[in-house]
């Protein structure tokens, strides 16, 4: 007979790994070489045996620390088998997937938690700026008031399953381990109800509209996750409920666009007043400023006005508003426009005072000679 491994090596573990590190290395193992996968394979069989024994020893911890000080010739530890410490792999999953997801699952036949509720709340662009108190109405699974929750006809009583004694799964043995099957008689619910309620048919939870004061911070963007503990649906058999999320979507503005913190506002300018310059009636989130723009101001040409943005979510202060310029083009002249720009043409040389029109000028000159 060969020679037993390491647990630790079987598992592929360091030796001071903790328990959520076992279960991981142990489902890994277990889901490869599983009888199941592996049909007729008898060398995945044996690897499953194994990890399996592994797992069984290394997650008790007397046992654990018994292998630690003797190793397999330790007297505890001869004549070990898997059957021995059968290990029950509905269990070692179910608290595996607990643990990566955010607590234990529910027990069946017993108290559960209610499901979490997703809702999408519009708001315009200035409430994600500054904030809101929004009213929403949400639908969501409460205990029928009628029954109390039992699903039963008032005056009758709930009755223990009789197929699995209200555990609401019926435990199998297959081999050198257990599975746990949900018991077909109940759904796996672990109790009966002779004459259900008519109002929820016995169900035990009906739909019912919930109002909440929704309360938005400033700040927030497109998709930002608002959650609200307790706010979902109810839990079954006295489990705590669900919790809300609140997904905020934000209409889009006539004026403004939004890049982090900053807000973004064109405003156009017509060519007399980029070239001589002028004073502007500027649109902000807290109403319109004026800015000064300088003579010779070119297209794209962008102005910073501090603090004039969205506040930070978290606190830390505003961005800045960004105004980018626009020169806008008219498509009709009257006899007196053109004449004079007719004249202003006659008076400017190819590139005379137009630093970029000079710049193009010179890379045809360049390539053209």
């Amino acid at each position: 007979m060969s020679e037993k491994r390491d647990y630790y090596e079987v598992l592929g573990v360091a030796r001071d790994a903790d328990d959520r590190v076992l279960k991981k290395a142990y489902h890994k193992l277990a889901m490869q070489f599983h009888p199941d996968k592996n049909p007729g394979d008898k060398a995945a069989e044996e690897s499953f045996k194994e990890a399996s024994e592994a797992y069984a020893v290394l997650s008790d911890a007397d046992k654990r620390a018994h292998f630690d000080r003797f190793g397999h010739a330790g007297p505890e530890m001869s004549g070990f088998s898997a059957q021995q410490y059968a290990v029950n792999l509905q269990d070692i999953f179910g608290d595996l997937f607990g643990d990566l997801f955010g607590g234990k699952r529910g027990g069946r036949g017993g108290a559960s938690r209610g499901s979490d509720l997703r809702f999408h709340l519009e708001i315009t662009f200035e409430e994600a700026a500054f904030g809101a108190q929004k009213d929403i109405a949400i639908p969501r699974l409460e205990d029928c008031s009628t029954c109390g929750g039992t699903g039963a006809k008032p005056g009758t009583k709930v009755k223990p399953c009789g197929q699995c004694g209200g555990a609401g799964e019926i435990r199998v043995a297959q081999g050198f381990f257990a599975i746990a099957q949900t018991c077909r008689a109940c759904g796996g619910a672990g109790r009966t109800i002779e004459s259900p309620c008519v109002d929820c048919r016995g169900k035990g939870q009906k739909e019912q509209e919930r109002q909440l004061a929704v309360k938005v911070p400033g700040g927030v963007n497109d998709g930002t996750r608002l959650r609200f503990v307790g706010e979902g649906e109810g839990g079954r058999g006295g489990g705590p409920r669900g919790d809300l999320y609140v997904v905020i979507s934000i209409k889009e503005h006539p004026l403004f666009t939004r890049e982090e913190q900053d807000v973004i506002c064109d405003i156009p300018l017509s060519f007399p007043q980029a070239a001589l310059g002028c004073s502007l009636e500027v649109p902000t989130l807290d109403g319109k400023v004026s800015m000064k723009v300088p003579s010779g101001t070119q297209p794209g040409a962008v102005f910073r006005l501090r603090h004039k943005g969205i506040p930070a979510l978290r606190g830390g202060g505003r961005g800045d508003q960004l105004v980018r310029v626009r020169i806008e083009v008219p498509k009709k002249l009257t006899h007196e426009q053109q004449a004079l720009l007719e004249k202003f043409a006659a008076a400017t040389s190819p590139g005379d005072s137009l630093p970029d029109n000079k710049s193009f000028f010179d890379k045809v000159k360049e390539l053209f000679g």
